[in-house]
């Protein structure tokens, strides 16, 4: 343990001198991802640092007993050492498991996805209901949110929508929301009265900054469109829309919200970049999967992980069959206790 410790201290006070060095200064990209990891270990390098001050004190105290002889001194020193074994242990517990649950990504900005599936018009609405809740929990947050693509269905639903989302540890709060998420009520159209069963999925990005992704020119076609839907005269009839196609991933990214053919390219960049770095991380965790059980830390998109029933105000989270009843206050965007119930519960699973 204390090696390991040592491990943390001194890689976190040489990244803290390399970002002084004047190499460093020279080169802002280098800087941000120095900065971009120091705060990724901030956390285990304080618990390091105080388990090898505690061990050092303890020591220290062990050599003095050797050498005293007095009866009231040695009890108060005989308390301090098991009291500092105590605290020991209680750090060397702490910091296993946040070495076990450590994701350098927790600390990052977000882009979410979110994306009507089977329901037809009820899963738009649904959709739109999801944007509204995940826009209320970030305003709730002080969370700064920016729209970079939405779809509109017929009847004022969502079809598709993608939302940058920057604020303190964001991907760490909603990293677990990813999957497909049910719901389950009476449309308002259903004239007999039965229940519905609709979908929508929903995916969590870590956002990039430019220099951590690169991405050849050539395996880029770039496609420029007309942009549809509402949105004023020069939106519909300019080609500022723009579609990005990564040939090697075979990844599509559109955009068309902004008037400016530029901004739109520079937004599907973004997305684009989050989407290859997210492609990365998935096929890393999925190589130690076995050993960390991250298919359940990442929540695999493919399964339904949340059920919303209506006519009994209940939402349920499969993955830790924990429901609450309380639907329409979380669908208001009070989703923090039930955002770290689950986050607590997978963390669990995961160190176990």
């Amino acid at each position: 343990m204390e090696e390991k410790a040592q491990g943390i201290i001194t890689k976190y006070e040489t990244l803290n001198s390399d970002l002084l060095s004047s190499l460093t200064l020279s080169d802002s990209n280098r800087m941000r991802e120095i900065s971009i990891e120091l705060n990724s270990i901030k956390t285990i390098y304080e618990i390091a640092k105080e388990y090898i001050r505690l061990s050092k004190e303890l020591t220290d105290t062990k050599n003095i007993i050797e050498n005293t002889s007095d009866i009231e001194e040695l009890k108060y020193y005989e308390d301090y050492i098991f009291d500092t074994e105590r605290k020991l242990n209680l750090l060397e517990v702490k910091f296993k498991q946040a070495t076990i649950l450590f994701d350098p990504n927790d600390k990052r900005d977000v882009i979410i996805e979110i994306r009507a599936g089977t329901g037809g018009e009820e899963a738009s609405l649904f959709a739109s209901e999801l944007y509204r809740m995940y826009l209320k929990f970030a305003e709730n947050k002080s969370w700064s949110t920016e729209q970079l693509s939405i779809s509109h269905s017929g009847t004022g639903g969502i079809k598709e929508v993608i939302c940058s989302i920057k604020g303190t540890d964001v991907y760490g709060f909603l990293k677990y929301e990813s999957g497909v998420h049910r719901v389950q009520r009476v449309p308002s159209t259903e004239a007999a009265g039965r229940i519905h069963t609709s979908s929508a999925s929903v995916v969590i990005l870590p956002e990039v900054e430019d220099f951590e992704v690169e991405i050849n020119s050539d395996d880029l076609k770039l496609d420029l469109f007309r942009a549809g839907g509402p949105g004023g005269q020069s939106v519909n009839t300019t080609d500022s829309a723009v579609r990005l196609t990564h040939i090697p991933s075979g990844i599509v990214v559109s955009c068309q919200d902004e008037r400016s053919q530029l901004k739109n390219k520079n937004r599907a960049m973004t997305i684009l970049k989050s989407r290859l770095y997210d492609l990365e991380l998935s096929k890393k965790q999925d190589a130690i999967s076995s050993q960390r059980k991250l298919a359940i830390k990442t929540g695999d998109r493919s399964d339904k992980i949340r059920t919303y029933n209506y006519p009994q105000s209940r939402i349920t989270d499969h993955r830790i069959k924990v429901s609450w009843y309380n639907l329409h206050e979380i669908l208001s965007g009070n989703i923090g206790s039930m955002i770290e119930t689950i986050k607590e519960n997978i963390d669990k699973e995961n160190v176990t």
